[in-house]
């Protein structure tokens, strides 16, 4: 798996605020289940794949 997104980037792709990404990781160490990777510096990379994992979440059924 490649962490190549930025909070930026993934926001853009997901039609949000980045602040909204980092408020929710902040509070429950992830978002939606997609689990980024800190760097030193502090900031977020993302996976490649993780606009379509969230898609792909929210196509389930209730109860699946």
């Amino acid at each position: 798996m490649q962490f190549n997104l930025s909070t930026e980037a993934f926001a853009s792709q997901l039609n949000i605020k980045p602040q909204s990404i980092r408020a929710r990781v902040c509070r429950t160490g992830s978002y939606f289940g997609i689990l980024p990777k800190k760097l030193p510096n502090g900031r977020l990379l993302w996976p490649s794949d993780a606009s379509e994992r969230l898609l792909q979440m929210g196509d389930k059924p209730e109860g699946a």
